[in-house]
């Protein structure tokens, strides 16, 4: 049998030149963009051509819309019931290794000045769920002095300058009209390029597809008028997500009633997603 019927990281880079034919129209995006993270005119995926309806679907049309997300820190509970909705709704391997949103701990002890931080692919947490598959946070500070301790979840900030668009050699990844990042696993040959390039941790690579992913804001579900699952789940309204044009939305007036944050700002990515209650040590 020969190598490439059984290595598909291989099979993909064969097939490159015949995607790059196709992927040229969205490479503008990458063709003379100034340094990572700080072009300010990224390029938007353009919708169908000749029938002019709208995109992604008859019923929407991305150019009304500009998506933004809030997370309240001050209310996560650590529950982890967005990670699992998460993997469930979209598909993302079942191992703690692989998600598309992720919830960390923040944990001061008495006498310490520095936060111990864990997530649910922490060895230790893994062990107390007793499974890769559900998400627990274990109870290990029951002895411990604890002076604080908070939940913090994280997922793509959907960057207004991405950093992840600007490195794709095939424009796989793209940012949307409506303020979206997405990946079009159709160009994507595997190179992981934006794992790499995102500063918040935010992709993975999946082995078994041989594609990069990341939060989608679950964009199947809100170009319908639904709530991205983690939102839904949410049983404590940790999590708000809406239209940043429509100035009554739980986003607009999250942001406009809160001293919200993004994460790294000096990055220069111009993040979509705005914290609430956020200690100075987050980063």
């Amino acid at each position: 049998m020969k190598e490439t019927e059984t290595n598909p990281a291989l099979a993909a880079r064969r097939k490159f030149l015949s995607k790059l034919g196709r992927a040229v129209t969205y490479a503008g995006a990458v063709v003379g963009a100034g340094t990572l993270g700080t072009a300010q005119n990224t390029a938007a995926k353009s919708g169908p051509g000749a029938g002019g309806g709208s995109f992604p679907t008859k019923d929407y049309d991305w150019t009304k819309h500009r998506w933004g997300y809030g997370v309240d820190a001050t209310k996560c509970i650590g529950c982890l019931r967005c990670v699992e909705a998460c993997k469930r709704e979209n598909d993302v391997p079942g191992t703690a290794h692989h998600f598309r949103t992720w919830v960390e701990r923040y944990v001061y002890l008495e006498g310490e000045t520095k936060p111990h931080i864990d997530s649910h692919h922490d060895p230790v947490n893994i062990s107390a769920s007793g499974s890769e598959k559900e998400y627990r946070f274990a109870n290990r500070y029951k002895d411990a002095k604890v002076d604080k301790a908070f939940f913090v979840p994280k997922l793509c900030n959907h960057c207004t300058h991405p950093a992840c668009v600007q490195c794709c050699p095939t424009g796989a990844t793209y940012k949307t009209k409506d303020g979206a990042v997405l990946i079009d696993h159709k160009y994507c040959i595997g190179c992981a390029y934006c794992v790499q390039a995102c500063p918040y941790g935010a992709r993975y690579f999946n082995h078994e597809k041989q594609v990069s992913d990341k939060c989608t804001w679950c964009y199947h579900r809100i170009t319908k008028g639904l709530q991205p699952a983690c939102v839904e789940i949410c049983p404590v309204g940790a999590r708000v997500f809406g239209d940043l044009e429509d100035k009554q939305s739980p986003i607009s007036q999250f942001v406009r009633n809160n001293r919200v944050r993004v994460l790294k700002p000096e990055s220069g990515n111009a993040p979509n997603v705005f914290y609430v209650g956020l200690d100075k040590d987050v980063i």
